[in-house]
């Protein structure tokens, strides 16, 4: 284990997810030490003396920032959150075009002051941007790479967990492929405990059906777009599982978890950026390439690789 002393994390974008996954990282701990960046520079300091006057109730990490890219200077982690926001009905993908712009004029910016950074894309489209910063970067995919399905595998556990009768971290399952509409959950390798997902019972909650499970992915799927339409954006769930990624990588912990990267000769998959189990540490994330599948799950990922792969060609043109 290689634990990073006095470990640094910059969020850049101090919009409602950037300043959540702030928030989100100072009261965890995530960080000893926490900058946030934005171009828009009232906010941004706003944002940070908010943040900075509640640091006597959190633990030792401490929180800067400003609107000069200097404060990334020296980062261990950078989480890109910054970008146009999701509007209500709106698509992930709808977003490519104008946060495709953004990353690419960003990341040589980013990776003049951070060169040894790990890089965890949150903006969406997250799977399109990561190919395209990885490719503007030449950075190794490992070390950059989404989100991805973290948030919705959590979104997806939790509603198993409601209906089976048991805590959260007894559900084992998990969302993978695109984080969006073709993302799909890994049922063939779901469990509660030791128990198959369609094998779970107890007196007081029955079989799922498949029938069930199929409502529940649909659900995970459109969740975010629900919450959109009642507040505008998701900010608080993406906040703490983005915390969790960084301490991930800070903590060393080699941790098995659903993030995006560019894939390479996997099951099929070249040079698409898809959420598949992936072991995270201070060295990145690196998918495990001894995940199995079903024959209809295998084709759930591919389909979900070619819808994204044709997003990024027409980001070329």
């Amino acid at each position: 284990m290689e634990i990073i002393e006095n470990s640094k994390l910059t969020v850049v974008g101090a919009g409602s997810v950037g300043s959540s996954v702030a928030y989100a990282a100072l009261i965890r701990g995530s960080a000893r030490h926490i900058a946030l960046y934005d171009i828009a520079a009232e906010k941004v300091e706003a944002e940070v003396l908010d943040l900075a006057h509640g640091t006597q109730f959190t633990g030792t990490s401490d929180i800067t920032g400003g609107s000069d890219i200097s404060v990334a200077a020296g980062s261990h982690v950078v989480v890109i959150t910054a970008g146009a926001k999701q509007d209500p009905g709106q698509t992930r993908i709808e977003l490519a075009g104008v946060n495709a712009g953004i990353i690419r004029r960003m990341m040589p910016e980013l990776l003049a002051v951070a060169p040894n950074a790990v890089y965890v894309i949150v903006t969406n489209p997250c799977d399109v941007l990561t190919v395209i910063a990885q490719q503007e970067t030449g950075l190794p995919p490992q070390r950059i790479f989404a989100s991805g399905t973290v948030l919705d595998t959590s979104r997806l556990r939790w509603k198993l967990a409601e209906r089976a009768g048991v805590s959260t971290a007894s559900v084992h399952a998990y969302i993978i492929g695109e984080h969006g509409d073709t993302e799909f959950p890994l049922w063939s390798r779901a469990t509660i405990g030791t128990v198959p997902i369609l094998e779970w019972e107890t007196p007081d909650h029955p079989r799922f059906s498949l029938a069930e499970l199929d409502e529940i992915a649909v659900d995970v799927r459109d969740a975010a777009y629900k919450v959109i339409r009642g507040k505008g954006a998701t900010n608080y769930a993406i906040g703490l599982s983005s915390a969790r990624i960084v301490e991930a990588i800070l903590r060393d912990e080699h941790a098995v978890m659903p993030v995006s990267t560019v894939l390479r000769d996997f099951h099929g998959l070249d040079g698409v950026a898809l959420s598949v189990p992936s072991i995270v540490s201070a060295a990145g994330a690196e998918p495990i390439r001894s995940t199995s599948f079903s024959a209809h799950e295998l084709g759930q990922l591919q389909q979900s690789g070619a819808a994204l792969a044709a997003v990024v060609e027409s980001l070329r043109s």
